[in-house]
C-alpha cells in the first residue's frame, strides 16, 4: 500500500498538553509521573494522571457523552490546531468522507464504578444520571470524537487492550486503500480507572516506583492516561520535505496466554517482520525503534528477543512510559506522535527513570537523548492476548 501523510498529529498525556509541551518534557529526560492520588483509586504507586482533564466541561450539546474519557478527548482534540486541521480536511473531501478510528481499552469506566459506589442501597438502582452509551459503551470515544468535530463518515473503535491505537492505524490504512474515505482520525484515549489500576495490581504487574523499562531492577509498570490523535490522508508525489509519513504496518494474535506474552516474542516478531515487509524496508533501514518497553520483567524480556531477532540487537531504541506511563489503550497513538516528534526534531529520547539496562537483554538502549537525523522509525504496540501491532514512520524527502 502507497504512504499516506500525517497531515496533523497532537498528544496529551502527564508529559504535558499539545506537542510542543511533550517535546520538551522529553528533552529534558523528566517524568510526568507522581503519586497515585488517595482518593478515588488508593493504591500505592505512581500515575501518568493528567489533572487539568477535569477543568474541561464538555459543551452542552455532548452533554450525553459526559465522562472523564471524553473529558481528556476533547482537551486532546483542540491542542495543536488538531480540530481546526480536521474541519479544514472535511471541507476538502466532504464529512462523509473523512472516517474516525479510536483505540481504548476501557472507554469511560470509571463513571459505571462511581455510579455503582453511588446506588440504592434499598433497590441497587444506578444513580439517575447515569449514561451508559455516551461514557462506558466501548464505542463512546468514537461517536464521541466524530459528533465533536462535525464528521459524518464511518465510526470504529478498537479495543485490543494495549495495542488498540496501534491497529487503529492499520484498519485506517486499509479502509483509505480500499476508497472507502480520503482522509481518517486515528487515536486512542484512556483514563484512569479503578479496573485497570486495581486489575493490574492483582497480577503483581504494578510498580511501586516510577516505571523502569529495560532496568535490571525493573518491576511493573505505571498506569497514565492519554489522548492522541493524528489525521491520515494521502501523499502526493510532491508532499513537502520532512513531511511525516505511514509507511508500514504490521499486526499478529500469537494468543499465546491471556495476559503474558510468547516467551520468544513469537507474534511481536511477525507484527514487525510484516510492518518492514509493507513498507519495502530491510531490517537495517531503521533508525530507531520506540520499544513497547512495559517494564515488567517478562514483557521486556520477550521483546528484546523479538527486536534482536527481526532488527538485530544494535538498532538504537527506548521506551518512553517513562515518561508518560502506560497509557494502554492509548499507547499505541501517544508513541506514534512521540515517533512522528522524532523523525521531524532529528532525535532520540531516552528512556527515562532507566540507569542500569539489564545485561541478559541483547538491546541497544538508549539512556541519554540522542540528536541524530532520523529517516525511519518503528514503534510496537502488544496487548494481552497477543493482540501486536508495529508501526513504520518515515520522513518525507
Amino acid at each position: 500500500m502507497k504512504p499516506l501523510i500525517l497531515s496533523a498529529y497532537t498528544a496529551t498525556s502527564c508529559a504535558g498538553q499539545g506537542t510542543q509541551a511533550m517535546l520538551e518534557t522529553l528533552r529534558a529526560q523528566r517524568t510526568g509521573l507522581t503519586p497515585c492520588p488517595p482518593e478515588p483509586f488508593d493504591l500505592n504507586t505512581y500515575v501518568g494522571i493528567v489533572p487539568e482533564v477535569d477543568a474541561w466541561p464538555l459543551p452542552s450539546h455532548l452533554d450525553a457523552f459526559d465522562c472523564r474519557n471524553n473529558r481528556l478527548a476533547l482537551l486532546g482534540l483542540f491542542q495543536d490546531g488538531f480540530a481546526e486541521r480536521v474541519r479544514a480536511c472535511a471541507v476538502r473531501h466532504g464529512g462523509t468522507r473523512v472516517g474516525v478510528f479510536m483505540g481504548t481499552s476501557t472507554s469511560g469506566i470509571l463513571e459505571t464504578e462511581l455510579a455503582f459506589a453511588t446506588r440504592d442501597p434499598q433497590t441497587g438502582a444506578l444513580p439517575g444520571d447515569f449514561r451508559y452509551a455516551g461514557a462506558h459503551n466501548t464505542f463512546s470515544v468514537a461517536a464521541f470524537v466524530l459528533r465533536a468535530l462535525g464528521l459524518a463518515g464511518p465510526a470504529v473503535v478498537i479495543s485490543s487492550a494495549c495495542s488498540s491505537s496501534g491497529k487503529v492505524f492499520a484498519s485506517a490504512r486499509r479502509a483509505i486503500a480500499a476508497g472507502l474515505i480520503d482522509a481518517a482520525v486515528v487515536g486512542g484515549v484512556d483514563s484512569l480507572c479503578l479496573t485497570t489500576l486495581h486489575g493490574f495490581n492483582s497480577l503483581q504487574l504494578v510498580s511501586r516506583a516510577p516505571v523502569r523499562p529495560f532496568d535490571a531492577a525493573r518491576d511493573g509498570i505505571s498506569i497514565g492516561e492519554a489522548a492522541a490523535f493524528a489525521l491520515l490522508e494521502r501523499a502526493d508525489a510532491t508532499c513537502d520535505p520532512g513531511s511525516i509519513l505511514l509507511l508500514g504496518t504490521g499486526e499478529s494474535s500469537d494468543a499465546h496466554h491471556m495476559s503474558a506474552p510468547h516467551p520468544q516474542g513469537r507474534g511481536a516478531s511477525e507484527a514487525m517482520r510484516q510492518a518492514l515487509e509493507s513498507s519495502g524496508l530491510a531490517p537495517g533501514q531503521i533508525d530507531y525503534i520506540n520499544f513497547h518497553g512495559t517494564g515488567t520483567p517478562s514483557n521486556d524480556e520477550a521483546e528484546a528477543l523479538a527486536v534482536a531477532a527481526v532488527l538485530g540487537p544494535d538498532v538504537p531504541g527506548s521506551s518512553t512510559k517513562g515518561a508518560t506511563g502506560h497509557t494502554l489503550g492509548a499507547a499505541g497513538a501517544l508513541e506514534a506522535v512521540i515517533c512522528a516528534l522524532a523523525l521531524r526534531e532529528g532525535f532520540m529520547p531516552a528512556g527515562v527513570n532507566t540507569t542500569h539496562v539489564d545485561p541478559a537483554l541483547r538491546v541497544n538502549y538508549l539512556i541519554e537523548n540522542r540528536r541524530v537525523p532520523l529517516k525511519h522509525v518503528m514503534s510496537n504496540s502488544f496487548g494481552f492476548g497477543g493482540s501486536n501491532c508495529s508501526l513504520v514512520f518515515a520522513r518525507g524527502e
